[in-house]
């Protein structure tokens, strides 16, 4: 049996958990461990945090603690904020340990002797102010490859390029502000050169790994790979095993990855089987699998491997790395130095995990970076798990219990209209799985909902309320309704696995398989308490008070804010045209039926001269949402599309949104 070792970036000990850090790798990962699991996988998941490095030491400086007691404190509530949030690693250890320091120094220990390390001197920035060498973090300017002004030593976060050493645009300290000076210091480098076409090959075999983790790494191939240091100007981190380099440690990155062995041994020697690390590891039955954001890509899909390949000792290489690209906050990219960001910990004082769970799986970044808005997280709310998911579940409940005194009988007799709806369930359940195997959880939650609306319009079309004179039929309706209760219980648990605990204990079941959706009939009994609401509806205050905790109150505060919010009303997000025919009487007007995620909207769209009917159905455009309804030629319009003309309005183009994005993603 195929064995899944599933790890998720270790997070820095140096502040809480935030949104984009849950976009980019946490919440992907936990949604593809619930369903593998759901499916009876032999998978573990496995985390830590990452205690070592620059950000650890500045915030230790910053906060007059030492760096231990920073990574203490910051492990101790990212564990909680997880928890909380529904993400439960098999094991979250800490890099720190005296374990992970014998494993780091043993790898390093290996790749010397295998003679993949080389010592070079190098120029390093030096802050006379502060007399110390500036490792990476520690030095930030303006980079030399996108000109971005923020850019670190080591890394542009905007453009994702690793920044030759020293070669920032007007370099500052980050300590003390002042310019710093190049000084001559002794390092030891991996000779990554020496992997060049070993990695090649390999990279090029991953034709199953997202195009843009493949390009991004076979890139830095093509530009030729060069030998990087691995050790650094340190007091704090995992000590170099050789004598005479007392005040190196070595480079957080040669010593993080390693940290996922070390909490899989942790994990076996939990369990009682200190062996058993080695069959996730080195077995010939398993995959590796690394959950990441983009800008973790080259440490994992080139470095890390030339570490597996150097130290030969039989270790399996990632099989594949699904890593996101960036999520946005209201427009502005996170910056925790600004505190543009949404913190795990302080969100979960205000809100249940499952809302946030589910609105970041609609727009998570996986192929392009996304956005995340309080007014989002409010419809998603509002109009999607109350008013689609809740509101299914409730009626249905409420109308068995009302209606049929709690009871079903299984002496159903399937017309046609049943029939076509538990397919169409059947197909999009199967669709589901297929799409979180392949790491498109948006794609996923899409069908998820889509059941639940499938199964609103069941519940309309059949009409229930009007078959209390016919027994049967109203026993085979409110069946067919149970089982889809059931059913989406079983679908939602990889995305809101809170509320499908809640359900699945109302209805008196537990422990679903994945494939149980195929056969499984719904209980006949159901209790006579009241169904417990699943989501309520949160207030327009509600979240005018988040987007002030983040903006301030004040306008001197929010600078230009003001501007952005005012303009944010105004919602623009993809939808997909289902149907298009002419208005009748009307040479200019189309009348679409579009699906915008939420739900189903007709628009009346003045295109009739440009695109015929025929041309865009199935096509995705951009509409804004948010408008007040319109009357026109006696169709109610609930939206208006983007479109282009020339002054002249002889030409007209509607705006396109890609084939990948899905219905009610947001634009902008």
């Amino acid at each position: 049996m195929t064995k899944y070792l599933v790890t998720a970036a270790l997070p820095y000990a140096n502040g809480p958990i935030h949104l984009g850090h849950l976009a980019g790798a946490y919440l992907p990962a936990d949604i593809y461990v619930r369903y593998m699991r759901m499916k009876n996988k032999d998978v573990l998941f496995i985390c830590g945090s990452d205690e070592h490095g620059v950000p650890v030491t500045i915030k230790a400086e910053e906060k007059e603690k030492t760096p231990q007691e920073i990574a203490d404190y910051y492990h101790d509530l990212m564990k909680d904020s997880f928890i909380k949030f529904g993400i439960n690693f098999d094991n979250f250890s800490k890099t720190s340990r005296h374990l992970h320091h014998k494993n780091a120094r043993y790898f390093f220990k290996r790749l010397y002797e295998n003679g993949y390390l080389e010592k070079k001197s190098e120029n390093q920035y030096f802050c006379e102010k502060c007399e110390r060498f500036l490792p990476d973090r520690y030095v930030e300017g303006i980079c030399p490859h996108c000109k971005f002004d923020g850019a670190r030593g080591d890394q542009c976060d905007k453009c994702g390029r690793v920044i030759d050493n020293v070669s920032l645009i007007e370099p500052k300290c980050k300590l003390c502000g002042s310019k710093p000076i190049i000084k001559e210091t002794e390092h030891f480098f991996l000779k990554l050169n020496e992997f060049q076409e070993k990695l090649k090959v390999w990279l090029e075999s991953k034709t199953n790994w997202k195009s843009n983790v493949r390009e991004f790494a076979l890139g830095w191939i093509k530009e030729g790979l060069k030998p990087r240091a691995m050790t650094r100007d340190l007091k704090w981190g995992v000590e170099i095993p050789i004598d005479g380099y007392e005040n190196k440690v070595l480079y957080v990155w040669f010593d993080a990855p390693i940290g996922y062995i070390t909490s899989t041994m942790e994990w076996a020697e939990r369990i009682g089987k200190p062996d058993k690390w080695m069959d996730y590891w080195k077995g010939n039955d398993s995959r590796l699998i690394h959950f990441l954001g983009k800008d973790n890509i080259v440490f994992h899909a080139v470095i890390w491997p030339s570490m597996l390949m150097g130290i030969n000792d039989n270790y399996n290489l990632p099989y594949d790395i699904p890593a996101n690209e960036y999520l946005n906050i209201e427009g502005q990219k996170i910056s925790t130095s600004r505190n543009n960001a949404i913190w795990l910990n302080d969100y979960l004082n205000d809100f249940p995990p499952d809302i946030m769970r589910y609105t970041l799986a609609v727009n998570l970044p996986e192929n392009k970076d996304s956005d995340f808005s309080w007014k989002d997280f409010q419809t998603k709310n509002n109009s999607e798990l109350a008013d689609i998911f809740g509101n299914f579940i409730n009626r249905t409940i409420v109308f068995i219990q009302k209606y049929n005194n709690a009871e079903l009988n299984a002496n159903i007799d399937l017309q046609d209209t049943d029939k076509e709806f538990l397919d169409i369930i059947n197909k999009k359940m199967e669709l589901m799985g297929k799409y979180i195997e392949n790491y498109k959880s948006r794609k996923a939650v899409y069908e998820f909902m889509d059941i639940a609306r499938e199964s609103n319009k069941y519940f309309t079309i059949t009409e229930p309320w009007t078959l209390k004179n016919d027994k049967k039929r109203l026993n085979t309706v409110l069946y067919v309704c149970l089982k889809a209760v059931t059913i989406l219980s079983i679908a939602s648990e990889p995305f809101i696995p809170f509320t499908a605990t809640k359900i699945q204990k109302f209805l008196g079941i537990d422990n679903l398989d994945w494939d149980d959706y195929k056969n499984i009939e719904p209980l006949l009994k159901l209790t006579t308490h009241k169904m417990p609401i699943l989501f309520s509806k949160i207030e327009d205050k509600t979240i005018e008070l988040q987007r002030e905790k983040m903006f301030g109150s004040k306008k001197e505060e929010q600078g230009d804010m003001i501007e952005f919010g005012e303009f944010k009303k105004t919602q623009l997000v993809v939808a997909k045209i289902l149907e298009a025919e002419k208005v009748k009487k009307a040479d200019k007007l189309l009348k679409l039926k579009i699906d915008i995620g939420c739900e189903k909207r007709t628009i009346i769209a003045g295109i009739a001269e440009f695109y015929k009917p025929d041309d865009i159905i199935g096509k995705n455009i951009i509409v804004v949402k948010n408008l007040k309804p319109a009357k026109i030629r006696g169709v109610e319009s609930k939206g208006m599309l983007l479109a282009a003309s020339d002054k002249d309005k002889k030409h007209l183009r509607v705006v396109f949104a890609s084939d990948e994005a899905n219905p009610g993603d947001n634009v902008g």
